[in-house]
């Protein structure tokens, strides 16, 4: 079913910690890839790319993130030397930001830009998602457990305008927080799994307030937590183990957040394990830890990859999260 809520997405939203990988994977979709070479520890960036459209992707397997020229798809530019970066979101600035999730920060860069320029420390956490309120530059980190051999509940970390020391929200439904998301009226919305049965959990935190929300959405069936976006006209929930009646993939849920209902669906046939994307108008970016790619989707048709990006396959690949950043 596909709703008139799918659209274009007007703000960047974004998510997740050490990956899970889903029940299944399948061989890499037909297409013509360039391998990489491994991390070496040197960020480089293209001249151009600070006038262009970037398109960030995060990429663990080798503590870097890939820059691309967006729509191009052509890559611009690489940054080193993180400790498995999984989460990435951008801010109305076109500023970028990183979750560092080993190293239990969050750093951020302008765009096309090679240095960093603040960090913000989350310590104690495994940080995995990070999401920017259109509203009032509030950055939102989602904790998915805390450190240690024996892991304690995760948590919503919030910083006012960016900065400083965050405030922290839990839920006692969510003990794994994977990932969050604000809608255009800065309404955070996060998923996660539940103790001991590790079903899937989803709340929001209305805006100014202090208290999550427990969410039970209807009409479909989340079973693993995905990323959450703001679609433009409505709130949009990744299933890294979406099913369907032929296999494991992975899948996109339109919403109503609040609303508490699934209104449309997009399958990613043949997808292995994707846990971040992102939405660029009729077009799904889809990093897949599984398949070692970047795959292209129709949205919100779905079906098979119409394209996959040049990539890492082979060369400790994990690409896990995607942004976009528009220059200015």
């Amino acid at each position: 079913m596909l709703s008139g809520c799918v659209g274009a997405p007007q703000s960047q939203l974004a998510p997740s910690g050490p990956f899970r990988q889903s029940p299944s994977t399948t061989s890499a979709v037909q297409s013509s890839e360039i391998v990489l070479q491994p991390n070496h520890g040197r960020s480089w960036m293209d001249p151009d790319a600070k006038s262009q459209d970037l398109l960030y992707i995060t990429n663990g397997g080798y503590n870097g993130v890939l820059v691309y020229s967006y729509p191009q798809y052509k890559l611009v530019g690489t940054l080193t030397g993180f400790f498995f970066p999984d989460g990435v979101c951008t801010d109305k600035k076109g500023d970028v930001w990183i979750v560092n999730n080993t190293a239990e920060e969050i750093v951020e860069y302008k765009h096309g830009g090679t240095t960093q320029i603040a960090a913000l420390s989350d310590p104690g956490y495994y940080p995995t998602i990070c999401s920017v309120d259109p509203t009032t530059g509030n950055l939102a980190v989602a904790n998915k457990e805390t450190l240690g051999s024996s892991p304690q509940q995760g948590n919503l970390a919030v910083y006012a305008r960016a900065k400083g020391t965050p405030t922290l929200y839990s839920d006692s439904k969510l003990f794994e927080v994977w990932f969050c998301g604000y809608d255009e009226k800065g309404n955070l919305y996060v998923d996660g799994t539940k103790e001991l049965s590790a079903d899937f959990g989803f709340a929001e935190l209305p805006k100014g307030t202090k208290k999550l929300t427990n969410i039970t959405l209807k009409g479909g069936t989340i079973y693993f937590p995905g990323k959450i976006l703001w679609n433009g006209k409505c709130v949009v929930v990744g299933d890294q183990s979406y099913q369907n009646k032929y296999r494991y993939t992975s899948g996109i849920y339109q919403t109503t957040g609040a609303g508490g209902k699934i209104v449309g669906t997009t399958p990613l046939t043949g997808s292995s394990d994707v846990a971040g994307f992102w939405i660029a108008g009729k077009t799904i970016i889809a990093p897949d830890i599984g398949l070692e790619n970047i795959g292209l989707y129709k949205y919100p048709a779905g079906g098979k990859a119409t394209k996959t990006l040049p990539g890492c396959k082979g060369q400790l690949c994990q690409p896990y999260d995607a942004a976009i950043s528009l220059a200015k």
